[in-house]
């Protein structure tokens, strides 16, 4: 049933080529004080850390640097980023870098004035931050996250193996993102495919959940059927702009909020994806891509309309002469094939899980009731084994 919701986004978004010739005017909104935030040295490669800083050097900031934030951001880490942007009383977080620097911007502006244990209070208790927080904006150079638009910081605790994701309400959305689909060029295939499997992972997890007749549904099959185009375009020219400029809006729209609207939304793959990467390190978008045919076809019989659907207006299955059953695995089996053909990793093993690690993995995977079928820790385990095949 299509149900009562209230939507807001205020992120203001500058997309294009020349879209970094917007950032002047946003650092004027902000006070003098600017921690940066930045991973682990590419943007000083490609030439955007040397436009930053000299935009915020015309622009009068005072610049601090918080480098070396991880694809997996670490408690440790958030913790070190917190006190950093205290003592420079930062008025402004600027993330150049992938969705990971910016889910760790957001988690830094949540923390840095929190009483209390962070990761207690956000990333166990999922409260919401009563203190006061510092805007956040962000130079987009990798896509796949969608954190230049939503309010999600994925932060890992090394000591309990736990990753978890705390989605903030839209008053922790970044202020402002900069995407200029030609940053992303110069990332490894690797990093790029794992990108587009999470924004196709974003885009089935709000997909595959109610039976009614839902205006997301549709926008969600267009924006899965652009995906698979462009990205089977993009693995063969990385630097096609139009492919890569649709990716990156796909990956925007795809967890800004919007089609969740109406939605019970599933997330388990994103739940034993998670719980995978707090386990080994793994890229997240590969996580995601290992379990999500085991789990699609664990969960099919009690989705099998929407499988049916999805087959046929995603993956072009004929239906004539076949059954649903026939026709939703046919659309799983066409899934695959573009896994494979865009090359991401479907095999959990190939993400350094091994058979020992499996409990610990099924303990840290949080259990939601959004989608067809509420998973047991048994179930969660069955469906990583087949991964393992």
């Amino acid at each position: 049933m299509f149900g009562n919701f209230t939507y807001h986004n205020p992120t203001r978004l500058h997309f294009g080529k020349d879209a970094l010739a917007q950032l002047p005017q946003e650092l004027a909104r902000y006070g003098k004080n600017v921690l940066l935030v930045y991973g682990g040295g590419s943007i000083k490669k490609n030439g955007i850390y040397e436009q930053v800083c000299a935009m915020l050097q015309a622009a009068g900031k005072s610049v601090a640097e918080d480098a070396g934030v991880m694809p997996n951001p670490t408690l440790d880490k958030l913790r070190e980023g917190a006190q950093r942007a205290r003592e420079c009383n930062a008025d402004l977080i600027l993330s150049v870098g992938g969705g990971s620097c910016c889910d760790y911007s957001k988690a830094v502006s949540a923390s840095a004035w929190c009483e209390g244990d962070p990761w207690e209070r956000f990333y166990k208790r999922y409260e919401e931050p009563t203190e006061k927080t510092i805007p956040v904006g962000c130079v987009l150079t990798m896509v796949g996250t969608g954190s230049e638009m939503n309010g999600g910081a994925v932060i890992t605790n090394t000591a309990t193996k736990e990753k978890i994701g705390k989605v903030f309400g839209s008053a922790m959305f970044p202020h402002f993102s900069i995407m200029n689909p030609e940053f992303t060029y110069t990332l490894p295939k690797n990093q790029m495919v794992a990108g587009f499997f999470d924004i196709m992972s974003h885009i089935l997890e709000q997909y595959f959940s109610g039976t009614d007749d839902n205006t997301s549904d549709y926008l969600m099959e267009g924006l899965l059927r652009s995906l698979i185009h462009s990205g089977r375009i993009a693995v063969k020219n990385p630097q096609d702009y139009e492919a890569r400029s649709n990716i990156m809006w796909i990956a925007t729209w795809a967890l800004n909020t919007l089609v969740a609207k109406g939605k019970s939304t599933d997330w388990m793959v994103h739940m034993i994806g998670q719980a995978i990467g707090g386990a080994t390190d793994a890229t997240h978008g590969m996580t995601l891509a290992a379990v999500s045919i085991p789990y699609y076809r664990h969960i099919l019989p009690h989705g099998l309309a929407k499988f049916r659907r999805y087959a046929i207006n995603v993956w072009d299955v004929n239906p004539d002469g076949k059954t649903d059953e026939q026709i939703a695995n046919e659309g799983l089996e066409r899934m695959a094939a573009w896994m494979r053909e865009i090359g991401v990793v479907m095999n959990a093993r190939e993400l350094g899980v091994t058979e020992d690690m499996l409990p610990t993995i099924a303990k840290n995977t949080i259990i939601l009731t959004g989608g067809y079928k509420t998973l047991t820790a048994d179930e969660v385990i069955a469906i990583i084994r087949e991964s393992m095949k």
